[in-house]
């Protein structure tokens, strides 16, 4: 019985990150998320529902529009394919349950705020402000995090980032960090609650680090002052904690003491 819930929650999560896709696209030109319907971006030509099958119709077509040629990124098959295991990662960690319901969304949310901050270095409100809302309503429906905790995740989340980007302006005369990054940690702190904010901050802030310490490396800059979205890491930090946050910190204690 536990298959057939993975292979259903597999083939859903592939349909969302189809969703997913248009949601990355349209979300920073202020479209539409419905009208009109998905379109070659060169010719112009709508796409048939036998063209739009996740990651199936991408293989089938060999990445190409059927009717002009042209190249589709392989970017599409590849949030399709996140959405599909992000479904399945979550019904086999908690279950067919609300629970695991909740923690979908809001990973999709994160994957979706990962890949436009990537493209467009911004976290779209659209998304953050009603994921807080979101949060503190699924405190009720969550095992993890109670009301208590999802507020006390705001506060913790979006006013720390604050206090950081305040004092970098401050200090440095200049924006260091987007208002978008502390919207999406008070998001997360509304999910997953303040001591899912401190986990979130410390993985996104290491690896962070780290990939921008070896982005330095690979261009061979001079100096050290290189714009890396943040939002992606953190978007890291939250899904790591969904799946193994607690249990990790747990380890880590128990080899502390």
């Amino acid at each position: 019985m536990d298959s057939i819930y993975q292979i259903f929650a597999f083939i859903y999560g592939l349909c969302v990150g189809s969703f997913m896709n248009v949601c990355i696209y349209r979300v920073p030109l202020n479209r539409s998320l419905i009208r009109p319907a998905s379109a070659c971006p060169r010719c112009g030509r709508p796409i048939p529902f036998y063209d739009n099958i996740p990651v199936i119709s991408f293989l089938l077509l060999r990445g190409r529009c059927r009717n002009c040629g042209a190249g589709i990124s392989p970017r599409y098959p590849l949030v399709e394919l996140l959405g599909g295991l992000t479904a399945l990662a979550v019904v086999t960690r908690f279950g067919p349950s609300l629970p695991a319901l909740v923690y979908f969304i809001f990973i999709s949310a994160l994957i979706v705020v990962t890949f436009i901050d990537i493209d467009h270095r911004i976290i779209p409100d659209v998304i953050s402000l009603p994921g807080i809302v979101l949060g503190l309503a699924a405190s009720f429906l969550l095992p993890r995090t109670s009301l208590v905790d999802a507020l006390l995740g705001i506060l913790l989340g979006g006013g720390s980032l604050l206090a950081v980007a305040v004092a970098y302006r401050l200090v440095a005369k200049k924006e260091g960090m987007g208002m978008g990054d502390v919207k999406l940690l008070a998001m997360i702190g509304a999910f997953i609650g303040w001591q899912g904010v401190l986990f979130t901050i410390f993985v996104g802030s290491l690896v962070g680090s780290l990939v921008g310490f070896v982005i330095v490396l690979a261009q061979r800059r001079k100096d050290l002052k290189l714009a890396v979205p943040f939002g992606p890491f953190l978007s890291l930090g939250a899904i790591l904690y969904v799946f193994a946050g607690p249990a990790l910190i747990d380890w880590y204690f128990r080899l502390a003491r």
